[in-house]
Order: C-alpha cells, then structure tokens, then sequence
C-alpha cells in the first residue's frame, strides 16, 4: 500500500483529484459489493439458473480490476491503466445490462460500482494526459 501511496502522490493530478486515502475506504465498501452480486452471479450461471455467457462480462471485469493496480503501481504505465479502466468500465456496463433482465436486484446493486468507475475512469483520463512525458 506504501508503494500505491507514494505513486499516487507522485502523479500530477487536477485539483479535484481525491486524496490517497479515499481510495481504501471505497474499494472496500465496493468489493463487498462486488462480492455478493458476482458470487450470485457466478453461482446461478454454475447452477445453470442463467446461461453461462451472462457470466462472460463479469469474470472479463474481475480480470480488469484485478490488473489496474499492477499497471499503473508496479508498471507504473499510465497508457495501459487508462486503457485498462476504460475496459473496467465497458465490461461493468456490459454486466448490467446482461443481468438486469435476468436478476434486476444485481443491476441496481451495482449503481455505486458503476458511478465509482465513472468517476475513476475520467480521473485516469485525466492523470494520463496531465503526465505525457
């Protein structure tokens, strides 16, 4: 976490950028969040209650999530980060629009998720082209 901090402050960022230790408290609440509707979701696609291909955006957005602390903390590559949340963001609004006619409680549930990532990815945006070198 040490590393992420100090990175994060060594990044140039716009004035609105929220401080480091936002980012713990939030993803926290999140991955909670991503934990019950997920699991759900991987647990009916294993029980064969919904088609298997409901499943395919959510396990693409784990593996996104999953990958943008690595690139832009330990690569420290602002391009592949940004290109990374860019496809964080496309597989979260692919997942709800694929289970909303299938189990809408899961939809909503992702709300927080969703604005979150909204916000992250102009921020990433942001941060990328604030630091072109």
């Amino acid at each position: 976490m040490g590393n992420t901090f100090s990175r994060y402050q060594q990044l140039a960022k716009p004035s609105w950028a929220p401080p480091a230790w936002i980012f713990g408290p939030v993803w926290s609440v999140l991955y909670v969040i991503i934990a019950l509707t997920f699991g759900t979701v991987f647990y009916t696609t294993f029980t064969g209650s919904i088609p298997q291909l409901v499943a395919l955006p959510f396990a693409l957005n784990l593996i996104f999530n999953l990958a943008f602390t690595p690139l832009q903390f330990t690569l420290k590559n602002n391009y592949l980060a940004a290109l990374d949340i860019v496809l964080l963001l496309a597989t979260l609004v692919w997942s709800i629009i694929v289970i909303d006619p299938r189990i809408p409680w899961i939809a909503y549930a992702l709300i927080p998720y969703l604005l979150w990532v909204c916000f992250a990815t102009v921020l990433q945006l942001t941060i990328t082209v604030m630091n072109i070198k």
